[in-house]
């Protein structure tokens, strides 16, 4: 749900939908910032013989703002292109699968990734071409070493032109590692463990985690930090400007297709042209699912973050704060008089500001826009909460976003008005409301190192919780 199917348009086109990003400072990896950006949500594992891959008409990319803009300064791109070996089979493998280069695997991809700087010296530079991505998991068959794989799919890459690889790169199959009750919240807004205080009650019971079982498509990048300021500085420092970075990832098609009909031809391709168009982004988890309303879905989707000012009025009162009161009688008087929430505002669209928590600020300036927030100089965590900031832990969401955060839980409890005595003293927030949860357990299936999302689940031994 982070961004699953969150807008018509995207919706039906699932290999361009951004389903999470993730950005953050590894425990592991110190000096470095770990970005995920997940495509593609419930990918079924069995799904052949046509498995799910990276799209090779789609421009994904990862974009970054360091100096409080939010206008792109440093760009990721990826470029996808499939190769079929064998044109005479039907088959994604004809045997079992040892190396990202066996022969029997027959349908794989590569990829070619640019980094496009901005600015006063700006540059583009190919990082890297004809980059592996691994197979998906079929089974024990065809893919009877699928750890070995994975893991040959992680590439070292010289960021700084020096030589030396000091960032990586994987970009594959993984294990979704949102967890929220689908079944349950879109039916009314229920959420299991309080479902008993419900409009329409029914008796409380553990959450069920709707996207448990899939898969998706994952980029990811550690780059190191000096990369990623403004200054090529190692920030050091929570309270200054340069160690603030905004992040969002999109997916662009080409404004135009054209269908090749031509029955002659004995492999016809659309061709598609123009310039590319933005058709999906992301920076916050959750805002085009529950804050943006349905009839502006798609535009959001198509939007700069910069231009985000027009749906401020979206964030000030959303439509969730007013439904909670509703849904759950009696449970939330206060948040029944509707405040309106700067609160949201400044987590969300500008980043927090100093001086509201002591020692931290995200801040990248006046510009309203959605992006995932992080303070680079924040180190990792020794006690993470999975509610972040809510939990004391200024190294978790809404200060970038971990694997492990559980942001469902955060959100609401933000929007049911935990986080609104921040900036308005005089708001005392209903005790529910830093209570609430979707029940789902936060158990993330992750590895202890990059590219951090476990392997995907197996087709071959594939159940739904």
């Amino acid at each position: 749900m982070s961004s699953h199917r969150e807008a018509p348009a995207i919706s039906k086109d699932p290999v361009a939908d951004n389903t999470d990003l993730y950005a953050w400072v590894a425990a592991d990896a110190p000096d470095h910032v770990t970005i995920l950006a997940n495509y593609i949500p419930f990918e079924k594992p069995e799904g052949g013989p046509n498995f799910f891959a990276f799209g090779d008409d789609v421009l994904y990319e990862i974009k970054i703002d360091n100096n409080q803009d939010a206008r792109e300064d440093i760009i990721y791109q990826f470029r996808f292109k499939t190769i079929v070996t064998n044109q005479n089979t039907f088959l994604y493998n004809t045997g079992p699968i040892g190396s990202l280069t066996d022969p029997n695997w027959n349908v794989r991809q590569l990829y070619r990734l640019t980094r496009i700087r901005r600015g006063s010296s700006p540059d583009t530079i190919v990082l890297g071409k004809n980059l592996r991505t691994p197979p998906v998991n079929i089974g024990p068959r065809s893919t009877p070493d699928y750890a070995a794989l994975a893991d040959a799919a992680i590439i070292g890459l010289d960021g700084d032109g020096d030589g030396m690889s000091d960032m990586k790169v994987f970009a594959g199959q993984r294990e979704d590692g949102f967890n929220v009750d689908l079944g349950s919240i879109f039916d009314l807004g229920a959420l299991r463990p309080f479902q008993d205080l419900h409009l329409i009650g029914m008796p409380a019971a553990a959450g069920k985690d709707g996207t448990k079982g899939f898969n998706v498509h994952t980029i990811a990048l550690q780059i190191p930090k000096s990369q990623l300021t403004s200054d090529g500085s190692m920030p050091t420092d929570p309270m200054a400007p340069e160690s603030v970075i905004g992040i969002w990832a999109t997916a662009s098609r080409q404004k135009a297709t054209v269908r090749n009909d031509d029955e002659d031809d004995p492999a016809p391709e659309n061709q598609s042209a123009g310039p590319w168009v933005q058709v999906s982004r992301l920076g916050n988890p959750l805002i085009n699912e529950v804050v943006i309303p349905l009839s502006r879905k798609d535009v959001w989707n198509s939007r700069r973050p910069r231009r985000d000012s027009v749906f401020r009025k979206y964030y000030t009162r959303p439509e969730l704060q007013a439904l909670l009161p509703i849904l759950y009688p009696g449970v939330f008087p206060n948040l029944a008089t509707n405040p309106p929430r700067p609160d949201l505002v400044a987590i969300l669209l500008t980043g927090i500001p100093a001086g509201i928590i002591g020692g931290f600020q995200n801040f990248t300036g006046p510009t309203q826009a959605d992006m995932l927030r992080l303070n680079m100089a924040i180190p990792p965590s020794a006690a993470p909460s999975e509610f972040g900031i809510l939990g004391g832990d200024l190294a978790g969401f809404p200060n970038g976003r971990r694997l492990a955060d559980n942001v469902a839980a955060i959100e609401l409890r933000a929007i049911a008005g935990v986080t609104l005595p921040l900036v308005d003293p005089s708001y005392t927030p209903d005790a529910a409301a830093g209570l609430l949860l979707d029940g789902t357990s936060n158990e993330v299936a992750s590895l202890p190192e990059f590219p951090y999302l476990g392997h995907p689940h197996q087709g071959f031994e594939h159940v739904h919780d």
